[in-house]
């Protein structure tokens, strides 16, 4: 059974980039997170950028080992 997605104020995300987050914290590719919201893969693409950007990450992976509380999130300017 799938424990429910994390809720990360802290990481001031927009709601979008807090879906795609959680999409990717349940595994999700970039075509799957299209398909489950009706988007294109690129506008995925620019979301999962965007939130990269904004944990201050530089792949998927940190980022959700920051959102799961795995990895400190690194002090943004």
């Amino acid at each position: 059974m799938l424990e429910e997605p994390h809720s990360h104020p802290e990481l001031h995300l927009t709601p979008r980039q807090a879906e795609v987050l959680r999409l990717l914290e349940r595994g999700r590719s970039t075509a799957q997170i299209a398909v489950e919201l009706h988007l294109s893969r690129e506008t995925v693409r620019n979301h999962v950028k965007n939130l990269l950007h904004a944990v201050g990450v530089s792949s998927r992976l940190e980022a959700v080992a920051v959102a799961r509380g795995d990895l400190a999130a690194p002090a943004v300017g």
